[in-house]
């Protein structure tokens, strides 16, 4: 059957509201279940309800069952049992809002009138039930002695009860999710032993290979069933677990298990999957002598062992992640030949793990390579330029030796400008790509390079892995590049617009051969649990190549910066037009690249680079995280440098000690990450920041101002200004910036986006500048005399109406001591003419009779105007001229001071003044 789309209705007590038309619960709820209009009925208008039940204690026949029912009547609502299994609670935990169950706490009160009691033919009483409630029995078991005549009976000869519920689905061509395919497919495996118990039927496995076909899932199957062992199974399962041995391999834990099994008749898999699950290894093998031989049981977790492979080796076979194997003797069996067998796994078991970490993981993408007859002098510039230690000296793509510092130091010591051939440690020491850092290891410990190329099957040079590279990566504690996947989180936070459109850009960089990311701050959001909808996406290649690709397949148009290897694809209008405002105008395309600086301060010289090169330049570790897009690598979590251990930590660290001497910039970004997410700068690093500290004052006022803006833009931009004073950042800029506890106070209390209506209106600027960020300036520095603040103002070369802002707010705190006791018309006198956010930013300053008078200023006394204007003196035959504004001001005065307080009044001092 199609199933449509549900409307969900909390019954829980967390929240009490109806969830809407949706997939999934909006709240939190001890259960919900989906309803039919019917079904909604009987829940308004006291219709009595039908209800599903099962056994207690139920095991996944069980649970399963009361589903299949459920989806064969979903008027019915599925009660779970008060007593579960424990495997039950912790799939349900997993994955119980997939599903429809209701806890009976959060049964309507109301009459019950039908039954379907599942894989059981005990009924649990409910209140609601009555002697005219039908009941009807669906179980595999045959029909029980004395069950009441009236109770309608289903007898289902097959293995489990959930089988019949399946082919009854089936039927209606029903669609399910994987994770409810499971559900269904664990009921059959858990009375059928998995298809191994002499009760199964075709029936059964008809319908797991149904399931199968829907989606479900086997690992999560092998995961949740949790078979007895018999007594004599427990005795040989104690013997394994205590002769259990582990070796790493290559990385990989690899547990080895040897016991006596003579006269056990069940089977070993049982005792195999137990010590698994208790064990936990990458892979187990277990060996027991029994009557027939040694019996070779293996079972994997990970995709990097295949026993089928290594059973293979013993006659055995099976399939990557669980296989066998008999090992008959010549005669009796004997613990020889156990310990042979056991002898010989250990020696071919290296050749069939492959590495947790290979060369691929931790090397560096399309490496620099030396021509031959490369002068010493130009390697140098090189070496200088790109921080490295060495190069491999190429030939017709093949490797002829490494050249390292050491070596052209010295030959330019003695001043002799020598080729990388005459220079270089001659030799052809290669790694492969999936090779094990053991391997890498090795080679770098025989040939002493500490550069080792990495080649590709045909010997072409496709990377380079440095001795820094495997020592960060065999340090106890250090990360290791990560592959883990976050697709699901980046589904989840972006729309479905945004993410289609995310997907198309990764298609077409996988049809180029291109390897697309995103990576920064994007990443670090994501994991955060604060995503937004800004981020780039980077190339490993050409990001004009593809951006014209897309134009040209799509629509729209591109430009593209050469040197930078930049480009916008600019989406067709169509296809803006065509959705919501998630879509952005246009698409940002960056080639990963490189950068080296010219000198302390500068801003950076980039060349193409590989992702792990661009990750590299980037401030913290925090923000080196990328994930890639294209292909099947769709949100796979790349960390090269040690963001995600970083980022778990709450650590703020940079990449190399040159960080801050390359861009003191980033000493205020760290104080800026480190007080938005509450995290701590790293010892080593406010080390280094205070031993860059003076190089601050080197950078131009525009760097420094946008840091602040920035900073500004905050909402804890007071504790981040407070960090940079406690740190003495603020003092090593020239003009020292002030800070002290009453300019955080002031910020902390008044800086916000809520400026009250009545001072500025919404959405007000100063100059284009924006509200907040202006607001932020003129509270921070309105109290400095003109003397002090002017120095500030040019350096940081703030904008003309900021700066004029800034000098009037400055005057009015120096004369506001002069204003005391002065009448309104002074007040209005002295403020008309200074821009709005000055006086309200003095207003927050101030206290007591000048706070109140700035705010009568702002609300009221700005906004009084005589009823006499130009016309009227004209009326009266007052040639136009400066008495006009003379005249206008007194009348407006005398109205702001009480003088005058009616129009009559304003007439009779009018033709007072122009009398006199």
């Amino acid at each position: 059957m199609t199933k449509v789309t549900s409307l969900f209705f909390c019954t829980g007590k967390t929240c009490g509201r109806a969830g809407g038309y949706d997939a999934r619960p909006k709240c939190s709820m001890r259960f919900l279940y989906p309803s039919s209009t019917v079904q909604m009925a009987k829940f308004i208008y006291n219709i009595p309800m039908d209800v599903i039940l099962t056994h207690e204690q139920a095991d996944f026949d069980a649970l399963a069952s009361l589903f299949g029912a459920y989806l064969l009547d979903e008027k019915a609502l599925p009660v779970l049992p008060r007593r579960m299994n424990r495997n039950l609670r912790a799939f349900l935990t997993l994955y119980g809002a997939e599903f429809p169950f209701v806890d009976p706490r959060d049964l309507p009160q109301k009459s019950i009138e039908r039954v379907t009691l599942v894989d059981t033919q005990s009924l649990v009483t409910l209140k609601g039930m009555g002697d005219t409630t039908e009941v009807h029995v669906i179980d595999h078991h045959p029909r029980r002695a004395g069950l009441p005549d009236t109770w309608q009976f289903t007898y289902a000869p097959t293995g489990a009860t959930t089988t019949v519920l399946v082919e009854a689905m089936q039927a209606h061509n029903g669609h399910l999710s994987m994770i409810q395919a499971t559900l269904l497919l664990l009921g059959i495996y858990e009375d059928t032993g998995a298809l191994t118990y002499a009760s199964t039927t075709s029936r059964d496995v008809r319908a797991a290979a149904y399931l199968l076909e829907l989606g479900a899932s086997l690992q999560i199957a092998v995961d949740f069933l949790n078979p007895p062992l018999s007594p004599d199974q427990r005795q040989i399962y104690e013997k394994l677990a205590s002769s259990a041995e582990t070796y790493e391999i290559a990385g990989r834990r690899i547990v080895i298990a040897c016991a006596d099994a003579t006269g056990l008749s069940e089977e070993i898999s049982t005792l195999a999957h137990k010590l698994r699950d208790l064990l936990d290894p990458d892979a187990l093998f277990v060996l027991v002598r029994t009557d027939d031989g040694v019996r070779l049981v293996a079972r994997s977790t990970t995709d990097q062992i295949d026993v089928a492979a290594i059973a293979a080796q013993f006659g055995g076979g099976g399939h990557d992640r669980a296989a066998a194997a008999l090992l008959r003797p010549d005669k009796e069996p004997s613990d020889d030949l156990l310990m042979e067998t056991r002898a010989r796994l250990l020696e071919i078991l290296p050749r069939f793990v492959r590495p947790l970490v290979t060369v691929a993981q931790i090397m560096s993408n399309k490496p620099r390579l030396l021509d031959p007859e490369t002068p010493a002098q130009e390697v140098a510039r090189l070496m200088q330029r790109y921080g490295y230690e060495g190069f491999p000296v190429v030939k017709d793509g093949r490797v002829l030796g490494l050249l390292t510092r050491r070596a052209v130091d010295r030959a330019l010591a003695h001043k002799l400008n020598l080729t990388a051939a005459s220079l270089m440690e001659a030799g052809s020491v290669t790694v492969r790509p999936e090779d094990s850092l053991e391997t890498l290891q090795a080679r770098m410990t025989d040939s002493g390079w500490g550069q080792i190329p990495v080649v590709d099957e045909s010997g072409a040079v496709i990377g380079i892995v440095t001795r820094t590279d495997l020592l960060k990566t065999l340090s106890p504690g250090k990360h290791r590049p990560s592959r883990r996947s976050l697709a699901s989180k980046l589904e989840g936070a972006l729309p479905p617009e945004r993410l289609a459109l995310t997907r198309l850009v990764a298609a077409e960089a996988e049809a180029q051969g291109l390897a697309v990311y995103v990576v920064g701050g994007f990443v670090r959001d994501l994991l955060l649990g604060r995503p937004s909808l800004d981020f780039d996406i980077v190339v490993e290649g050409d990001a004009i190549l593809l951006a014209r690709a897309l134009s040209a397949k799509h629509g729209g148009r591109f430009t593209s910066h050469t040197r930078f290897g930049t480009a916008k694809w600019f989406l067709p209008a169509d296809l803006i037009d065509s959705q919501s405002s998630n879509l952005p105008a246009f698409v940002d395309l960056i080639s990963a690249r490189q950068e080296y600086y010219e000198r302390p301060t500068a801003l950076p010289t980039v060349e193409r680079g590989s992702i792990k090169l661009d990750l590299h330049r980037r401030d913290f570790t925090i923000n080196t995280l990328a994930l890639r897009l294209d292909g099947r690598h769709f949100g796979e979590l790349y960390d090269y440098w040690g963001g995600l251990a970083d980022l778990e930590r709450g650590l703020v660290r940079v990449l190399h000690s040159l960080s801050f001497v390359d861009d003191p910039t980033r000493m205020i970004r760290a104080v800026r990450f480190e007080q938005r997410f509450g995290f701590q700068i790293e010892d080593r690093t406010l080390q280094l920041m205070d031993e860059a500290r003076p190089l601050l004052d080197r950078l131009t006022s525009e760097r420094i101002r946008h840091e602040f803006d920035l900073i500004l833009d905050e909402p804890n931009a007071p504790a981040m200004l407070s960090r940079l004073s406690d740190l003495h950042l603020l003092a090593a800029l020239k003009p020292n910036l002030p800070w002290n506890a009453t300019i955080r106070a002031r910020l902390e209390k008044h800086l916000s986006d809520s400026i009250p209506n009545e001072w500025l209106g919404s959405g007000w600027t100063l100059g284009g500048l924006p509200s907040r960020r202006a607001l932020g300036y003129l509270l921070w520095l309105l109290d400095q005399p003109l003397a002090a603040l002017n120095p500030v103002i040019n350096r940081l070369r703030l904008t003309a109406p900021l700066a004029r802002a800034l000098r009037l707010a400055s005057i009015l705190w120096a004369d506001l001591p002069s204003l005391a006791g002065a009448p309104p018309s002074t007040w209005v006198g002295r403020l008309d003419g200074i821009p709005l956010p000055a006086v309200y930013a003095v207003y927050c300053a101030a206290e007591g009779e000048a706070r109140t008078n700035l705010e009568k200023y702002a609300r009221t006394w700005r906004h009084v105007q005589p009823r006499t204007d130009g016309h009227v003196l004209q009326s009266l035959g007052l040639p136009p001229g400066p008495a006009y504004q003379n005249l206008l001001r007194r009348l407006l005065y005398a109205r702001l001071d009480g003088e005058v307080v009616s129009d009559a009044d304003e007439e009779a001092l009018l033709k007072r003044l122009l009398s006199e």
